[in-house]
């Protein structure tokens, strides 16, 4: 029987995973890394717009055919490996909940002149009321929606504001004259890495929009996706250009804010907290959702009190960064381990699409496993290169 793919679902779905890749996290690297590179970052975002949408392409379409999600495959690939995977999404979803918190208290302190941790309890209680609502799934959508296109559009303000050197950023683009490793590990990590990929592909699930009869549809949001997420990331560099190339520097210890406030002043400013409040809170909402969907197919209890469970999550980040504060070494740490995270992921889904009793009698192009296989072996490349540049401190 075919099925006719539901479009709200699907863009629910989109804009789920890019609102988890647009956390605050996402602005501080945009920021940092325009200023580092110039208009040679427009390289390093075409290239992880490559390496994304085939990570992506891939990973969203096994889950769909299997009609599992991505820890069961894997434990049908090796037993106990989706435990393994499991606790490496859960952890880092925790972790980066706890900077996402943070992100939202600082966007409310900036906006209202509250403290920041005040501006975490309200921000963590307006999350929590999402998955108090009935239908949850639907506002989780709808609130997905309206994060995503609020922060896009007050994005494009800023970047129309800033009047960036377009033509040479198009140049760079295609011929950069600085490149860094780093920066595309990062920006692939934040983009599709950890839990961030799996976010939409495990909304799908619950909406039962899977199956080969669905893989249209599974392709448009997986690429919608990546468009989102990959227009804020442009939107976010052609902004913080526009200020550093008239040579202003960027205040290192809040870069993204730097660039709003240059930008255009103090309303600027506050542009900046309402941009780092939508980001940090529709993350918190990715983040809590996709790493309580990692474990909840494991017992009965978690798939009956899972919504209990995600509030207890968000309560429990919120609790641990009133108690520790902002922890920047474990974002950092952390950033890094989602980067690590997809190589291992995505090679799990490339095995699982040629086990039959996985995909039954689907055939996964053989471009995209190419493909894949190629981005899975550059990650290798480049998180080894990175591991190395941390132990000898370079």
């Amino acid at each position: 029987m075919n099925k006719k793919y539901n479009w709200s679902v699907l863009l629910g779905a989109a804009f789920l995973m890019a609102s988890s890749a647009i956390g605050p996290g996402f602005l501080t690297q945009t920021a940092v890394f325009t200023q580092q590179l110039g208009a040679s970052f427009a390289f390093v975002i075409l290239l992880s717009i490559i390496l994304d949408a085939v990570a992506q392409l891939n990973i969203w379409r096994i889950i769909a055919v299997a009609d599992k999600p991505a820890q069961d495959i894997a434990n049908n690939v090796f037993p106990g490996l989706g435990y393994f995977i499991s606790f490496l999404v859960f952890l880092g979803g925790l972790a980066f909940n706890i900077g996402n918190i943070a992100g939202a208290g600082l966007g409310l302190n900036v906006l209202f002149g509250i403290s920041v941790g005040q501006g975490a309890i309200i921000s963590a209680i307006i999350a929590i009321g999402i998955f108090l609502y009935k239908e949850a799934g639907k506002a989780m959508d709808v609130f997905a929606k309206t994060m995503g296109l609020l922060k896009i559009g007050l994005a494009l303000f800023i970047a129309y504001i800033s009047d960036p050197p377009l033509a040479e950023a198009a140049i760079r683009a295609v011929n950069p004259t600085q490149f860094s490793f780093t920066a595309v590990l990062t920006i692939v990590g934040g983009t599709v890495g950890g839990y961030i990929t799996f976010s939409g592909a495990h909304r799908l699930l619950d909406a039962r929009q899977t199956g080969i009869e669905n893989l249209s549809g599974v392709n448009k949001g997986a690429l919608s996706a990546i468009g989102l997420a990959s227009l804020m990331r442009l939107l976010l560099f052609i902004a913080a250009l526009g200020v550093v190339s008239k040579g202003a520097v960027l205040d290192p210890s809040n870069p993204a804010a730097s660039v709003f406030q240059l930008a255009s002043g103090q309303f600027g400013y506050k542009v900046f907290g309402l941009v780092i409040w939508a980001a940090g809170i529709s993350s918190v909402v990715g983040s809590a959702y996709t790493s309580i969907s990692f474990i909840k197919s494991f017992h009965p209890v978690i798939l009956k009190y899972n919504r209990e469970i995600i509030i207890v999550f968000i309560s429990i980040s919120c609790i641990i960064f009133e108690i520790v504060g902002k922890p920047v070494e474990v974002l950092l740490a952390v950033g890094a381990l989602n980067g690590l995270i997809l190589p291992i992921a995505l090679g799990i889904m490339l095995v699982a699409a040629y086990r039959t009793r996985i995909i039954a009698d689907y055939k996964q192009p053989l471009w995209l496993t190419v493909s894949g296989i190629l981005v899975v072996a550059i990650m290798i490349w480049m998180g080894y290169g990175t591991i190395v540049q941390m132990i000898s401190g370079n």
